[in-house]
């Protein structure tokens, strides 16, 4: 027996429930990436009638090909499927299990596919390769629709968070995207808590495009960027997300970003950068204010992590707040989908303050995993809850939108219709 043996045998002996440093150490190892592909995931981009994203990882030294072709009721789109070779980035990444962990990320834009049709495709390296895996693509005028909003599932990802995610997809598996209003994970940096959140959607992500903004805990110390902090770089390797952003603000390349969905426009705000990035402020604001003037469509619908109006007592954001609110009142925006505070509140808030729904944005905040926080008496909720997992599925139909929050074992939590001509 070895002396790591023998201590950590005497630790549990004792009744100790301390692990020695050694143990600790030996435990954090990390599986290197596979030869097989691994964390599929569908992204929109910025057309979403006509382009898909989709990005994997598998060990390094291997290329990335996709293979994609119209399905067919049969297995006939086999024969002749379109090649694409993907954009291939061999990363160290200085992970919190292991600062040297190495991978390859494959990133590829599958384009000039035809409006609500549905693909098959699969990747791989031109030997070994996934499944095949289907996805529609968006039509290119407003028509019905649904999409699945989730708040932080950031702990016990896959043992606790996952059930909320999955139980979205059994209530409306018919769902044409997700969007995650960030803390997706607890620790920025640890592959292994990645591994969770990827290990939760599984084969889910890469057949519904997800479409996540950054929290707090995505973000890590940074003295040198203008925010005081960075985005893990593990972000822009396993996302490939719309890169419209404010052109003044590099720092959120994949993090402020929007696009257009069936007569939705869905924006995806930085929170953190918007929070603590006060050199670029302006031009975001400047950046949004420009989206919301010129948009075509009839929703908006604007997510972000840290909420504009807190379910929380102790927690406020007023600079995110002061920067948005204003565009939202003017613009008339519908939905403000947010995270962060760990429970459950919605209700409309217009200039003026809470009015009745439909008068004015509707703002929610949830909470998808199991870290709970205090719920406060709220003048502004319509209905709130504490200690409550929650998912909610949005639907889309011409002149009205339709809002359902669910909890994590299926019941119906709140609900809310918006008729707008």
């Amino acid at each position: 027996m070895t002396m790591l043996s023998k201590t950590f045998l005497a630790a549990l002996l004792a009744g100790s429930c301390v692990v020695p440093v050694a143990a600790q150490e030996q435990v954090a190892v990390l599986a290197p990436a596979t030869a097989a592909p691994e964390r599929i995931i569908l992204n929109l981009t910025a057309d979403t009638a006509h382009e898909m994203a989709v990005t994997w990882r598998t060990a390094p030294g291997l290329p990335g090909q996709v293979e994609y072709a119209v399905a067919t009721p049969g297995p006939d789109f086999v024969k002749t499927p379109m090649a694409l070779a993907a954009v291939t980035e061999e990363a160290s990444v200085a992970t919190e299990e292991d600062p040297a962990f190495r991978a390859a990320y494959h990133s590829a834009v599958m384009k000039d596919l035809k409006p609500d049709t549905v693909y098959a495709y699969r990747v791989g390296n031109g030997t070994l390769w996934s499944e095949w895996f289907q996805f529609r693509t968006a039509a290119q005028e407003a028509k019905p629709f649904r999409f699945l909003y989730l708040g932080d599932m950031q702990n016990q990802v896959l043992s606790q968070a996952s059930r909320t995610l999955r139980m979205g997809f059994r209530t409306a598996g018919d769902v044409a995207f997700t969007i995650h209003a960030g803390d997706l994970i607890n620790h920025h940096n640890s592959d292994r808590e990645w591994g969770e959140w990827f290990a939760a959607g599984g084969f889910l992500y890469a057949q519904t495009p997800q479409m996540p903004t950054p929290g707090n805990h995505e973000y890590g110390k940074d003295g040198a960027a203008r925010a005081g902090s960075s985005v893990t770089g593990q972000w822009r390797h396993q996302f490939t997300l719309p890169e419209n952003g404010p052109k003044g603000v590099p720092e959120a390349r994949e993090t402020h970003w929007y696009t257009d969905y069936q007569g939705l426009r869905l924006i995806s705000i930085d929170s953190p950068q918007l929070d603590r990035n006060e050199a670029a402020r302006a031009q975001t604001i400047a950046w949004l204010d420009d989206l919301l003037a010129k948009n075509p469509n009839h929703w908006t619908v604007i997510f972000l992590h840290f909420p504009l109006f807190s379910s929380d007592p102790d927690r406020d954001n007023p600079k995110v707040r002061s920067a948005l609110k204003p565009l939202i009142d003017k613009y008339g925006v519908d939905l403000v989908l947010q995270g962060h505070d760990h429970g459950y509140a919605r209700g409309a808030i217009a200039a003026s303050g809470p009015v009745p729904d439909g008068k004015g944005a509707t703002y929610v905040v949830s909470v998808a995993g199991p870290k709970m926080y205090e719920v406060a008496e709220l003048d502004w909720a319509r209905k709130s809850a504490a200690r409550t997992q929650a998912y909610q599925v949005i639907d889309v139909d011409g002149a009205d939108l339709v809002y359902t929050a669910y909890t994590a074992n299926g019941d119906v939590l709140d609900t809310m219709k918006v008729h707008k001509p």
